[in-house]
């Protein structure tokens, strides 16, 4: 009889990634490098070739105590605007740094920022996120949550009562020639874009830190843009093969023909030599332990080439699928600041 799950496996076996890091030499790594990030940004979709003005404007300010929290609209792609949440602590300096948090599956921004979902702050249970947008205020840095497509106050109006807009926007997207992925990447660049605009943050000290879906967008935008110094990808890094391929995902996971370009810790090679911390915990049902450590370890011998083995952290932490900041916040603090 036929069996669909040995097929799977016997077809991925079979498939041989065209740009998996090889490199012997700095100057093959560079080469690969710049041949796999242009190939990479072509699968996501292609970004547009000239950035729409980004408009920026405040939707509201809440004294917090210790911190301000601003709501901002920022206009992305032509015509699609983004919520975000810019959290400035009142003792904050530009070289304090800033950090783009990216929240995964939920509510959406307000669930990093402690708020339910209603926008009533939050007393319960943070969730497995732990508000992790607060703990980056609370440690000096500004903070920017933006709300990611499909999320939050960012779902299809006919999604109004469900978890997201994932499933329609990502194949409507699918159908167009682009990605969520894509989406997401470039909106978080405009992220970038925005802080520049800003005179008290160093363009230096811009990092990034994503949970889950959050870490897909926190380390592929890290991947294909140097404007990004550090990036923490928390409850993601692994390989697609153990993971998004052989457990069930979220369809916006899904890149056309990635997987025979690269393998993830390809991918995230790609930020090397920039520091990066993984953080996994030990009992992820979808991001399972022995994979995190085989990305691990090909990103290791990638730093390794560079001379610059020391800024490649792992984190593997006792727990399942969530945040935990006990090494990241510190580090973050210490490599951007």
């Amino acid at each position: 009889m036929w069996n669909p799950d040995s097929y799977l496996e016997s077809f991925y076996n079979q498939v041989q990634p065209s740009e998996r890091f090889a490199a012997g030499t700095q100057e093959e790594w560079q080469a690969w490098r710049d041949r796999l990030r242009s190939r990479f940004v072509e699968l996501l979709g292609g970004f547009p070739g000239e950035a729409a003005e980004l408009q920026p404007e405040l939707l509201e300010s809440v004294d917090c105590g210790s911190y301000t929290r601003q709501r901002i609209q920022l206009q992305t792609y032509s015509g699609l605007f983004m919520p975000v949440y810019v959290l400035v602590p009142k003792s904050y300096q530009a070289g304090d740094g800033a950090v783009i948090a990216l929240h995964g599956h939920g509510y959406g921004s307000k669930d990093i920022v402690g708020l339910n979902e209603d926008g009533t702050t939050r007393t319960g249970d943070p969730g497995y996120e732990k508000d992790f947008a607060v703990q980056l205020v609370e440690q000096g840095f500004l903070t920017l949550a933006p709300e990611l497509l499909g999320f939050g106050d960012r779902k299809l109006a006919e999604d109004a009562d469900k978890y997201s807009s994932c499933h329609r926007l990502s194949t409507f997207l699918l159908a167009m020639g682009q990605t969520m992925a894509g989406y997401r990447v470039y909106e978080t660049l405009r992220c970038v874009d925005y802080l520049l605009t800003r005179d008290d943050v160093d363009a230096k000290r811009i990092g990034a830190m994503g949970i889950s879906g959050g870490g897909l967008v926190a380390s592929f935008a890290a991947a294909v843009d140097d404007r990004i110094s550090a990036v923490v990808v928390s409850g993601f890094a692994n390989t697609f093969k153990a993971s998004i391929l052989s457990i069930s995902h979220c369809i916006d996971n899904f890149v056309p023909g990635l997987s025979l370009m690269a393998e993830m810790p390809d991918l995230l090679a790609l930020i090397a030599p920039k520091p990066m911390l993984l953080e996994s915990g030990t009992r992820d049902p979808i991001f399972p332990e022995h994979a995190v450590l085989e990305a691990y370890e090909k990103l290791r011998t990638v730093y390794g080439l560079l001379g610059v083995e020391e800024r490649i952290v792992l984190d593997l932490f006792e727990g399942e699928h969530e945040i935990s900041g006990k090494q990241a916040l510190a580090w973050l603090k210490r490599v951007l600041a």
